[in-house]
């Protein structure tokens, strides 16, 4: 385990990272409207743009979780950060919407080797009982990025075309890259010694049924808060247009600021329960009646709902991350394995609900499109009753860092 002061450099490096990272998952979204026009892409084919960079980070998820497991999380997530660095940069070149959409799939399977191998890095760098709020700092480094991204990337794309919008958070990442290459120490936990070795480890991971559940019962969540992060500023656009670009971009921001403020409460909350499930199932009925109410309110009613919506959403993606941190089937390396578990069931249906909205959106409006994101929400809900009572103050809660526990004798009768 790293002394106090390198843990906090080790946060803060990585927090920088995952807000380039964040910037570059959400500055299309602030541009989108552009692209449409400049690439004369319609609404359909821009959702595939969004979704085709879901679906390669959904389909990655577990490839990177066994590299993390084989390889280690500091190697794999440095080598998903410089890859991303490269398709995003290559994005601003793109002549059609489906060599974007190409470029953004390349983008997003890269993303995957960088989020949970590094999530992986933040439980191994802090003990048991403290972890909750840097994971949740790790994820508002997300949202601050995500948040810059959307309303700076609206801006820079007024001021100097989406092309260029996308190049210059191309090389913000180039140098977030470079950064954690140099500064970042290696993990307290060390990768298994071979393939074979890697595979039998990660039975226990794949095989949880708690982390299956945990990412059926919240994909609807996730696609949900995907939805209203990347679609209000078309939906504004199309709908509301006397709001104007910049109001929904900041609308959009707002979302995205309150997660940051949501991330640290979520993991203070989550250390302190003793039952995680219940935190994820009140904000996950909140998060989708606030979705489904998103096409009733005006402009005046919309800033105090995206507020409360981003902060519930900050508030849950830190209590998701930080449950399989505690689970039993997860140690050392193997909680890379488990995020990545998590993220590739509910990124890759998420990109295909984001197809969706887009859908509904064209045949029957935004209203239903609306609607239709807050039920799914609310339906995946009910397998939260699979995940086995978990928290730090729990009995049996495990470390990341222990090593894994050893199969229980079996007991003969005597004969």
């Amino acid at each position: 385990m790293l002394e106090a002061p390198a843990r906090r450099r080790a946060a803060g490096m990585l927090l920088a990272a995952r807000a380039a990272y964040g910037f570059n998952w959400y500055n299309v979204g602030g541009v989108l409207p552009l692209i449409g026009t400049g690439l004369h892409a319609s609404t359909v084919e821009l959702g595939i743009v969004l979704g085709a960079f879901l679906l390669g980070a959904g389909a990655m998820q577990l490839p990177a979780g066994f590299s993390a497991m084989r390889f280690g999380n500091r190697g794999v997530s440095l080598f998903g950060l410089s890859a991303m660095s490269i398709f995003t940069v290559a994005s601003a070149f793109s002549p059609s919407w489906t060599v974007l959409a190409a470029l953004r799939f390349g983008a997003g399977a890269s993303a995957a080797f960088f989020f949970a191998p590094a999530l992986g890095l933040v439980a191994s760098y802090f003990p048991s009982g403290s972890r909750g709020p840097i994971v949740g700092l790790y994820n508002s480094g997300f949202s601050l990025g995500a948040g810059i991204g959307i309303f700076g990337g609206a801006l820079l794309g007024d001021a100097v075309g989406w092309r260029s919008s996308l190049g210059l958070g191309g090389l913000l990442l180039v140098l977030a890259t470079i950064a954690c290459i140099a500064l970042l120490p290696k993990a307290a936990t060390l990768p298994v010694s071979g393939r074979r070795d890697a595979w039998t480890a990660s039975r226990p991971v794949v095989r949880s049924r708690s982390l299956w559940c945990l990412a059926i019962a919240l994909t609807g969540f996730w696609a949900a808060a995907y939805i209203a992060a990347q679609y209000f500023v078309n939906y504004s656009n199309a709908v509301h247009p006397t709001w104007g670009l910049e109001v929904a971009a900041g609308v959009t921001t707002l979302l995205i600021a309150a997660q940051i403020l949501g991330g640290p409460a979520g993991g203070w909350i989550g250390e302190r329960a003793r039952d995680m499930r219940r935190v994820l199932l009140g904000g996950g009925l909140a998060c989708g009646l606030l979705t489904a109410a998103i096409p009733f309110l005006p402009l005046s009613g919309i800033w105090p709902l995206m507020a409360v919506l981003g902060f519930v959403i900050g508030v849950l993606f830190a209590v998701q991350y930080l449950l399989p941190t505690y689970l039993a089937s997860t140690h050392g390396e193997g909680v890379a394995l488990s995020i990545a578990l998590l993220n590739s069931v509910q990124i890759f249906v998420g990109s295909g609900l984001a197809v969706a909205f887009a859908i509904v959106a064209s045949a029957s409006g935004y209203t239903v499109a609306w609607l239709f994101a807050g039920a799914v929400t609310i339906a995946t809900l009910p397998f939260l009753v699979g995940v086995e009572r978990r928290g730090p103050s729990a009995p049996g809660a495990p470390s990341a860092t222990e090593p894994p526990r050893p199969p229980p004798t079996p007991r003969h009768r005597p004969e």
